[in-house]
């Protein structure tokens, strides 16, 4: 994913310095903010949902596409019809890396201030028996 390395190369060099403050959740706090009414965000690709479902309720927003290329203000366009930035989300991908770099994006570029990061993705959430389902 060439384009990947180059958003973290320019998160780097944007003069903003990453602040730390994305709070990682496991599967069984990711599922207690969804009871909350947390919006998920599903960053991976149509294919990668097709593959092993998704977590029911949650919003599919790529944000890489299969060639690792991104189109951040579309991204961000539709992200706004989901939450504010004041609104609590929580990002998943498939295995924690992609959503590491776009929650960490959010907060100290964005200005999302309540991200919720989901190390170990969807693999882990059905690594611990967790159901999804097909995607719509």
């Amino acid at each position: 994913m060439p384009r990947l390395i180059l958003l973290i190369v320019a998160l780097a060099l944007c003069g903003t310095p990453l602040r730390a403050e994305v709070t990682l959740v496991d599967s069984a706090a990711l599922e207690q903010l969804m009871q909350r009414g947390v919006p998920v965000i599903d960053i991976r690709t149509p294919e990668e949902w097709r593959e092993t479902g998704i977590i029911e309720g949650s919003h599919l927003l790529t944000f890489f596409d299969a060639q690792g290329r991104y189109d951040v203000r579309a991204w961000l366009s539709e992200l706004a019809t989901i939450a504010t930035r004041d609104e609590l989300i929580a990002i998943i991908c498939h295995s924690g890396g992609r959503s590491a770099l776009v929650s960490q994006f959010l907060d100290s570029q964005v200005g999302y201030r309540r991200v919720h990061d989901v190390p170990g993705g969807i693999e882990r959430w059905m690594a611990e028996d967790r159901s999804t389902v097909p995607p719509r």
